[in-house]
């Protein structure tokens, strides 16, 4: 709709933002600890995980340092395959819940078992 600035966010910007709500999750660090270290409100972080708010080369490398993964890490399994899933598809509270759960795991043993048992059924026919 022409001068309509309700736009859905970029796919691009969604996956961006789930993969920096992954890593935040996976430090089990608080989008309020993030947004201090960024020097932002955790309202700009909550933004940046949804796609709301595009992120730009500054204040992506300033996360990748805060986060300690590289760059490049916002857009792996990003790609123009065809059979990827699209991000929006997936219902972040329950990647966000299966991370956490994960990660509560204590045992080494277990957890390998665990990501064992998601590999076997990530190739399993439909």
């Amino acid at each position: 709709m022409p001068g309509s600035n309700a736009q859905a966010p970029h796919p691009i910007d969604r996956h961006v933002g789930a993969r920096l709500r992954r890593r935040r999750i996976e430090l089990r660090a608080s989008q309020s600890s993030l947004a201090s270290r960024l020097g932002v409100s955790f309202q700009a972080v909550q933004k940046y995980e949804t796609g709301a708010v595009r992120l730009s080369a500054s204040r992506l490398f300033d996360l990748a340092h805060a986060l300690g993964v590289a760059p490049g890490y916002f857009f792996e399994g990003y790609g123009d395959a065809p059979t990827q899933v699209p991000s929006e598809t997936v219902d972040p509270r329950a990647e966000a819940a299966l991370l956490r759960g994960y990660y509560g795991i204590r045992n080494p043993a277990l957890q390998a078992d665990v990501r064992r048992l998601i590999a076997t059924l990530g190739d399993a026919p439909d």
